[in-house]
C-alpha cells in the first residue's frame, strides 16, 4: 500500500515538472520559426536569469544580450518563457520610435488605477488617455517655461553652494550622493510642488523620507516582479501597487492642500504646479512660440494627434490626475538627476584637466553676464554641455527603454512580421558603450559632443531622453 502511495506521489511529481518544463519551454521556437536571430534560452528562465534573482540590473543583462547578437541588426530573447525583440541598428530604432510610432505607442507597464492613483501619469498611461495628456502637458515644458522656473533654482543652488562652503572651509569629506538627493529633493519639491523644503539643511523632512521611500519596494513587490519576469500573467491576477499607501497618500495630500490653499488665497507662482492649475481651470496651458518638429517633417502634435480611436471624450484633469503628474515630475527628476549629479562630479575630480577647463568656461560666462546665473548664461556654457552629455552617454538614467507592439508590425526591409503584445528593448546602456559608435566608451571624453563631432553622431545612438513622441518630456 505504502508503495503504491509512494509511487503515485513520484509519478504525480514528474508529471508535475515535465509539464511546467513544457508550458516555460513551448515558446522557445518563437524567434527560430521566424527566421529571427536569437539567444539560445534557458529553460523557465529565458535569457534574463540574474536579473530575475537580482544579480545584475536589466541594463546588464541586455548587455550580453547585445553582444551575442553582433553582427545582426535586431534579435530575439526570452523573458522567462515570453519572446522579447532587442534592437541593434540605430536606423530600425529610428524607424519604430519615430516613423512608425502609431505601431508602439505604449511602454511595457500596467497598473490598477484604484490601486495605484498616483500611476496615472505620461509615463505609465497608455493609448488615447496618453496622447490627450502628452499634448495637454507639453507646452509646460518649453524652454520659456524652464526660464520662468530658473530664478527658483537659482535660489536652492545658492543655498546648496553657501552648504557647501561650510564644509570646504573645514577640509571636510562629505559623501555626495546625499547632497546631490537633498538638492535635488529641493529643486523638485520647489517647482513641482511649491514646497520650500530645505533638505539640503534638513534631512529628515517628510518629503524626503518619502521620497526616498518610493525607490525602495517591498520584498513583495520584488517577489511579484521576479515571479512576472518568469510568468507575465500572474502581474494581471496580482498588481502590486506603484508606491506604498502611506506614499499614495502624503503626496495626493501635498498637492490636494496646496491646490487648494492657491485657489482660496489667489496665490500665483512661476512653478509646474502653477501650470498644471492653468491647466485644469483652462484646459490649456499657454504656449510658446516654439514649433517641435523632427527631420520626417511630420509636426509633433500632428503624430501624437493622429489615432485611429475614438478620442471624443475629453480628458478631465482633476486634483488627483494633476497630483500624478506632480509624482511624475519627482519621480524622473529625483533619482535621474542626482545620480547624473554625482557621476558628472566624481569624473571632474578623476579628470581634473576637464574640471580646470570647465571652471574657466564658468568664470568668463559669469564675467559676461555681470556674476549673474541667467538663462543666457546657462546657454553659453557650451563645454558645460557637452560634459552634462557625455555624462549621461557613459551613465545614463535608464539603462534601456521599451516599447510594446501595439499592431502588426513587419521589419523594415525584411519579411519578418512582429506580433501584436511583443516587448521591443531598446539597449541604451549597451548602444552608448559600443565602441562602434564611441571608440574607447569606458572615456569619459566631453570632446564627443563637440559641436564639430556631434554633426558625424548617428541618429538614435545616443538616447538618454529617448527618442520620438514618447520620449522624456522634459527634453528640449
Amino acid at each position: 500500500m505504502e508503495t503504491d502511495l509512494s509511487l503515485s506521489i513520484i509519478l504525480s511529481a514528474t508529471a508535475v515538472v515535465v509539464f511546467l518544463y513544457w508550458y516555460f519551454s513551448s515558446t522557445f521556437s518563437y524567434w527560430e520559426k521566424r527566421g529571427v536571430p536569437f539567444v539560445k534560452p534557458l529553460p523557465v528562465f529565458g535569457n534574463i536569469v540574474d536579473y530575475i534573482f537580482l544579480r545584475n540590473t536589466s541594463a546588464e543583462s541586455y548587455v550580453k544580450i547585445y553582444n551575442k547578437l553582433e553582427g545582426h541588426q535586431f534579435g530575439g530573447f526570452y523573458s522567462g518563457s515570453t519572446p522579447n525583440l532587442i534592437l541593434r541598428d540605430p536606423v530600425i530604432i529610428k524607424q519604430i520610435m519615430v516613423k512608425d510610432f502609431n505601431h508602439f505607442i505604449d511602454r511595457n507597464l500596467s497598473f490598477v488605477e484604484k490601486i495605484s492613483p498616483l500611476a496615472c501619469h505620461l509615463f505609465s498611461l497608455t493609448g488615447s488617455r496618453w496622447r490627450k495628456l502628452r499634448v495637454k502637458l507639453t507646452p509646460t515644458f518649453t524652454s520659456g517655461k524652464m526660464r520662468m522656473m530658473l530664478p527658483t533654482i537659482v535660489v536652492c543652488s545658492q543655498e546648496l553652494v553657501s552648504f557647501l562652503g561650510e564644509f570646504a572651509d573645514e577640509n571636510k569629506i562629505i559623501e555626495i550622493r546625499n547632497v546631490a538627493s537633498n538638492f535635488t529633493t529641493d529643486v523638485i519639491g520647489s517647482c513641482g510642488f511649491g514646497l520650500d523644503i530645505n533638505s539640503t539643511r534638513n534631512h529628515d523632512s517628510d518629503f524626503l523620507r518619502m521620497g526616498n521611500k518610493v525607490f525602495q519596494p517591498t520584498l513583495l513587490a520584488c517577489a511579484l516582479r521576479s515571479l512576472g519576469l518568469i510568468f507575465r500573467p500572474i502581474l494581471n491576477l496580482v498588481q502590486p501597487p506603484i508606491a506604498s499607501k502611506d506614499v499614495n497618500d502624503f503626496f495626493l495630500g501635498i498637492v490636494k492642500e496646496t491646490l487648494s490653499y492657491r485657489e482660496k488665497n489667489k496665490v500665483v507662482r512661476d512653478d509646474f504646479l502653477q501650470l498644471l492649475i492653468q491647466l485644469k481651470n483652462k484646459g490649456k496651458v499657454d504656449e510658446d512660440l516654439v514649433s517641435i518638429k523632427d527631420d520626417t517633417n511630420v509636426t509633433f502634435t500632428e503624430v501624437l494627434s493622429s489615432s485611429n480611436e475614438n478620442e471624443a471624450e475629453p480628458l478631465e484633469m482633476t486634483d488627483t490626475l494633476l497630483a500624478a503628474q506632480c509624482f511624475v515630475f519627482f519621480l524622473a527628476g529625483f533619482e535621474t538627476s542626482s545620480t547624473t549629479i554625482s557621476c558628472c562630479l566624481h569624473e571632474l575630480a578623476v579628470n581634473p584637466d576637464i574640471q580646470e577647463r570647465l571652471r574657466k568656461e564658468v568664470d568668463k560666462v559669469l564675467i559676461r553676464h555681470g556674476g549673474k546665473i541667467t538663462y543666457e548664461a546657462l546657454q553659453d556654457l557650451k563645454y558645460m554641455d557637452a560634459v552634462v552629455d557625455e555624462t549621461l552617454r557613459k551613465y545614463p538614467p535608464a539603462g534601456s527603454l521599451t516599447r510594446f507592439c501595439t499592431k502588426a508590425y513587419q521589419m523594415p526591409g525584411t519579411n519578418v512580421n512582429i506580433d501584436k503584445e511583443i516587448k521591443v528593448v531598446i539597449p541604451v546602456y549597451a548602444i552608448h558603450h559600443d565602441p562602434k559608435y564611441y571608440p574607447d566608451p569606458e572615456k569619459f571624453d566631453p570632446e564627443r559632443f563637440s559641436a564639430e563631432n556631434i554633426k558625424s553622431q548617428p541618429n538614435c545612438t545616443y538616447l538618454p531622453f529617448g527618442e520620438g513622441p514618447r520620449n522624456c518630456i522634459g527634453k528640449l
